[in-house]
Order: structure tokens, then C-alpha cells, then sequence
């Protein structure tokens, strides 16, 4: 394989990511919305510090408005660059093991790579959604 052949998430280093953090207001309506995050430290950054990120960028960008009043708490990984994707639109209803439990970990600890894309959302409306995963449009 020539280095013109190495795809991107193996190219560029993990001390220097971009991540996609699919912010989740509500599963049965679809309302999502992309946070793209540059030059993240995945050796350095933690699971607890990528949360307090992205609820910082909620809190204080006037796009993020109409998710300031959902309770953010659970990330899960949704998919790495190059690597398959959900039939669900809005998140991936299997593999309850890829849910980062342990805020201390690092995002190369939890597997992260470059162009790596994770769901951020309230856990208890997934347990909910997962019940029933029923869409209302």
C-alpha cells in the first residue's frame, strides 16, 4: 500500500482529529444536528471532557437554541470513517457496547479514530426508543 493509498483516519494522527458528534434532541422525530470538532487530542481527551465540550458549544452558539433544554448524558459510537453505517437514521439501535460508560477514558482508549462520528444523546429517551422505535414522521 503507497502512502497515497492509507486512508485518512489512519493518516492523519490522533493527536490531531476531527470528530462529528450527532447531537440528539429526539429519536422518534429524527432531530439531530451535527457538531464537527477539529484538531482534537484523542490520546489526551477524555469521554467526560468531550461532553463538557459539546454542552459548552449547546450553551453558548445561537444555532444550538432549541437543544440548550435537553439533558445530555450518554455518548455512543455511531460509526468510524470507512466502516459501515446503520440502517437507522438516527442512531444505531445494536451494539449496546459501543455506549461509553467511563468518563476518565480517553477517546483513543474508547477506539476513536480521525473522521470518527458519535451520538450524544439523553440515555433514558433511548432506553425508550429502543422499547419502542417507533418514528412519528
Amino acid at each position: 500500500m503507497s502512502s497515497d493509498d492509507v486512508p485518512v483516519n489512519l493518516a492523519v494522527p490522533k493527536t490531531d482529529a476531527t470528530l462529528t458528534v450527532r447531537v440528539i434532541k429526539s429519536f422518534e422525530y429524527r432531530t439531530e444536528k451535527s457538531l464537527i470538532l477539529h484538531h482534537v487530542n484523542l490520546e489526551t481527551t477524555t469521554v467526560g471532557q468531550l461532553k463538557e465540550t459539546v454542552r459548552q458549544a449547546i450553551q453558548t452558539q445561537p444555532a444550538w437554541k432549541p437543544y440548550r433544554n435537553v439533558t445530555l448524558d450518554t455518548i455512543k459510537l455511531y460509526t468510524k470513517a470507512h466502516g459501515a453505517k446503520t440502517t437507522n437514521l438516527i442512531i444505531n439501535l445494536d451494539h449496546d457496547e459501543w455506549i461509553f460508560e467511563d468518563d476518565s477514558k480517553t477517546l483513543a482508549e474508547m477506539g476513536l479514530e480521525n473522521e470518527s462520528e458519535v451520538s450524544f444523546f439523553n440515555r433514558q429517551l433511548y432506553e425508550d426508543f429502543k422499547q419502542h422505535p417507533d418514528t412519528k414522521w
